[in-house]
């Protein structure tokens, strides 16, 4: 099968077109056909070398949409041809985390693209219980912009952070694709919803999303900004995906209770906090990871209804992931940037 994948870790020139046998399903799995593979910050992590644990030659790519072309042992055969995006991570899905819907702690879980091979390739294989079949008006680009954010975001918002109708949560770097499935879950969900990102062009945007109130933060003060729109009382709920220096300063911008959730390390692994202002006012910091296969099945519902849309940014061939990598890298992209893979 033609794939990109590195073998060895770098820039975007490490990655490498080429070809690579076709995988089989096993017991329990499935084969997908891929057409479209949206692009993580992880998959740039990697690359790079800072996600650690990988073998050589490695196809990353953790969302991927396709058809299903084969099926293993165990498997009803039915599922040949169905239109599907697969879950991104595999877990043993017999462990207590798993049973109590908490995968992401499953000893096993392992992430496509990184502990297990990704979809930057002609097939993907997976377990079958994490093939999610999609409709046929779905375009196969938008599919594949799905599922690890809009998991990831209602991991976040609702089963770490509580999030409650009516709340008020403030949405960082609004415009990455975590961002734009945490505004659109959260005014699902009756929150009222402050995102901010770094230009005008992507406030406009974010507002067309259904924020409430949008802040530049780099041509306002985003402090006094927050909180004038939260009610001069501070958000309940600070959704970020971003880390870094920056999550400490956004406590200051939690209400007394509040919470900040973050999943993610862009601008950083490290953060120094002034723990009295924690403790005095009660605020809580979760830390968040990915989510389970029964959020994907409450995002995709919400899909079907119309009140959640996936938003790409940009779709490159599979030969050009090296352009789309840097893409990904300039922080200039609005929601999900896409590889077509095969038609």
């Amino acid at each position: 099968m033609k794939a990109v994948y590195i073998e060895r870790h770098g820039g975007p020139e490490v990655l490498t077109e080429g070809e690579l046998p076709d995988p089989a399903p096993g017991p329990g799995e499935v084969r997908l056909r891929v057409k479209a593979c949206a692009l993580n910050h992880l998959d740039l992590w990697v690359r790079e070398g800072a996600r650690g644990g990988i073998s050589f030659p490695q196809i990353l790519g953790s969302d991927i949409a396709g058809v299903v072309d084969a099926c293993g042992q165990e498997v009803d055969p039915a599922l040949v041809g169905k239109r599907a995006v697969l879950f991104p991570a595999r877990c043993c899905g017999g462990c207590g985390f798993c049973r109590k819907g908490i995968e992401p702690l499953c000893p096993s879980y392992a992430i496509l693209g990184r502990s297990a091979p990704g979809g930057y390739a002609e097939f993907a294989v997976a377990p079958a219980r994490g093939v999610f079949p999609i409709p046929d008006t779905l375009e196969f680009a938008s599919a594949a912009a799905f599922p690890l954010t809009f998991v990831t975001a209602y991991e976040m918002l609702f089963s770490r952070a509580k999030l409650s109708p009516g709340e008020k949560v403030l949405v960082t770097a609004a415009g990455s694709g975590i961002g734009v499935a945490a505004v659109q879950l959260a005014k699902a969900f009756g929150a009222a919803v402050i995102a901010s990102a770094s230009s005008d062009e992507k406030l406009d945007r974010l507002r067309a999303l259904g924020a409430d109130h949008t802040v530049n933060r780099r041509a306002e003060d985003f402090a006094a900004r927050v909180v004038a729109a939260a009610g001069g009382r501070g958000v309940d709920v600070v959704c970020d995906s971003v880390g870094g220096e920056g999550l400490a300063r956004l406590a200051d911008l939690a209400a007394p209770g509040g919470r900040i959730v973050f999943c993610g390390v862009t601008a950083g692994p490290k953060a120094t906090f002034d723990l009295a202002p924690l403790y005095a006012r009660r605020i809580t910091l979760l830390g968040s990871f990915l989510g389970s296969h029964w959020q994907l099945t409450e995002c995709l519902k919400l899909l079907a209804q119309g009140k959640l849309r996936p938003v790409v940014d940009q779709v490159f061939p599979l030969g050009q992931a090296r352009e789309a990598h840097r893409r990904l890298e300039t922080g200039g992209h609005f929601g999900k940037v896409v590889l077509a893979v095969s038609t």
